[in-house]
């Protein structure tokens, strides 16, 4: 049986908070006890920034439009229903003009939540399936979910530019000493592993959040059948590029990066067939 929701929420906390030390070794390495304070503010900066402008950043690299019930009726009408059985506030609803099918949502907290599709799930989801994914991305929003992904991609992002910057500083500034008891080969060693590291915290606090959406979702719509049915559909669909950054891919339904991926270790999702076997019921 999958974890539950609470184990889950303490392993997410757990997975910042390391994510956020590795920052704070990162400046103690390059930058001795000034570097550490200056880690320390950037990791709270970031932190703060990821939490307020979430959902405008991730709209704003999507290409996503809001939409209001002019433009899209069955659409805004299906959230607002789903979004009363959650017991949420209405969201923002937005559509991305991609033909590849996948859907996302965003948002600081409920109040501020925004749930997307693309163009293409729309032309190939009945309503039974659509709702089936709108039911998982507002489950995402109930749980606070994609604020949890934003500050880990903001501060994967952070650590990743203080490995360039290391690694370019050793190249210019060779092993020399630095003051205020910075290490420079330190620096050098956590430019090559922080990135790595960074990748693997992000994937597995979505991969774990996944399952929980799933679940809750079906509850939301009603019945499992419709997400798992829709799982299928985008699993076949796959191989249709979807133009995401690394940075937002783990806040989709399925991975739009899969056709690049390295592997399962650095996936943002768990495997689609064990998602759509959990729904029906064949996975205990």
């Amino acid at each position: 049986m999958y974890p539950n929701k609470l184990h889950n929420q303490a392993r997410t906390v757990g997975l910042l908070v390391l994510m956020t030390a590795i920052v704070m070794f990162f400046g103690q390495a390059f930058g001795g006890s000034s570097g550490l304070k200056v880690a320390f503010v950037l990791a709270m900066v970031m932190n703060l920034g990821a939490w307020w402008f979430s959902a405008d950043m991730v709209l704003a690299q999507t290409r996503a439009k809001v939409v209001g019930p002019e433009e899209a009726p069955e659409l805004y009408e299906l959230v607002a229903h789903l979004a009363e059985r959650a017991e949420l506030p209405m969201p923002r609803v937005a559509i991305v003009e991609d033909q590849a099918p996948n859907a996302f949502a965003t948002g600081r907290d409920p109040a501020h939540g925004v749930v997307a599709v693309t163009s293409g799930l729309l032309s190939i989801m009945n309503r039974e399936e659509l709702a089936g994914v709108l039911a998982h991305e507002l489950t995402h929003i109930k749980n606070r979910d994609i604020l949890v992904g934003s500050v880990a991609a903001v501060l994967a992002g952070v650590i990743m530019l203080l490995a360039n910057i290391a690694k370019f500083s050793f190249m210019f500034l060779g092993n020399r000493d630095q003051e205020g008891g910075s290490n420079p080969i330190a620096a050098l060693v956590l430019a090559i592993l922080a990135p790595i590291a960074a990748m693997l915290i992000q994937a597995a606090i979505s991969r774990s959040r996944e399952y929980l959406a799933d679940d809750g979702g079906a509850d939301v719509a009603g019945t499992p059948y419709g997400l798992a049915s829709a799982l299928e559909k985008l699993g076949r669909s796959s191989q249709a590029p979807l133009e995401a950054a690394p940075n937002t891919a783990h806040m989709y339904i399925v991975n739009p990066l899969s056709a690049r991926s390295l592997g399962n270790l650095f996936s943002t999702h768990p495997p689609l067939e064990e998602r759509i076997a959990r729904l029906r019921g064949e996975i205990l």
